[in-house]
């Protein structure tokens, strides 16, 4: 509803540079450990060093690259920019947001602005990725398991070759995440909306009160019962 979000769209465009679905990008590429590495680079980049990004025309000239690890996460990062434009172009998506960013703004007590639609836009990754990993725990033990086969280094080297600008903050992301295991937390409620404080601490949003996390409940069903929308469309092999 315009009336009641007036700026929604161009709030969108900013919040789909904060993206944390890690396990709905690589789930279909687990045999590939480098390729899975490379779908989640644009979301580790955004975390720790926003001024380095990866676009298509960076990355798709190494996808023939002689070095094989180079090229596996070229594909991987094309993947994630592929997935994306049908992901948050859906109307399932937009939708889901809309609704989400309603129900934030009434656990805010009617807070307008940009929290409540950040959150919406959060919540809907953060939760299908919960969904995915919910319906079967054995597929998350598996993303880290493939993680832990790669080398952050020779990751970083891969992404530092296609960037126009150099960043060393991504090795120590990579190494991090996988110790940190963050995705295990947003099976419960309480931790999750810690890691959800930590976001918006990063983008500088005020942050979440603890009665939030009574919202989180409620919400758990309203996305699980969209995940196969919100995925329509997106490829199950790579292209």
């Amino acid at each position: 509803d315009s009336r009641l979000f007036p700026d929604w769209r161009d709030q969108q465009s900013q919040l789909c540079e904060t993206k944390v679905n890690y396990l709905a990008h690589a789930m279909t590429f687990l045999d590939d450990p480098y390729f899975a590495a490379g779908s989640c680079v644009p979301d580790w980049l955004t975390a720790v060093d926003r001024k380095v990004r990866v676009r298509s025309k960076y990355a798709a000239p190494f996808l023939e690259d002689r070095d094989p690890v180079v090229a596996a996460v070229a594909g991987g990062i094309l993947q994630h920019i592929r997935d994306d434009a049908l992901f948050h172009g859906s109307r399932a998506f937009v939708e889901l947001c809309l609704q989400l960013t309603a129900m934030a703004r009434d656990a805010l007590d009617g807070e307008t602005g940009l929290r409540p639609s950040f959150l919406g836009h959060l919540l809907a990754e953060v939760l299908l990725d919960a969904t995915l990993a919910a319906e079967n725990p054995d597929r998350l033990e598996a993303f880290y398991e493939t993680l832990a086969q790669v080398d952050p280094q020779r990751v970083e080297a891969a992404v530092n070759r296609m960037a126009p600008r150099p960043t060393e903050r991504l090795l120590p992301m990579i190494r991090g995440f996988c110790r940190e295991k963050i995705l295990w937390d947003y099976f419960e409620d309480a931790k999750l909306l810690h890691r959800l404080s930590q976001v918006m601490r990063r983008v500088r949003l005020d942050p979440l009160p603890e009665s939030f996390g009574r919202l989180l409940a409620e919400v758990r069903p309203l996305v699980a019962a969209r995940k196969d929308d919100l995925l329509e469309g997106i490829p199950t092999q790579r292209t």
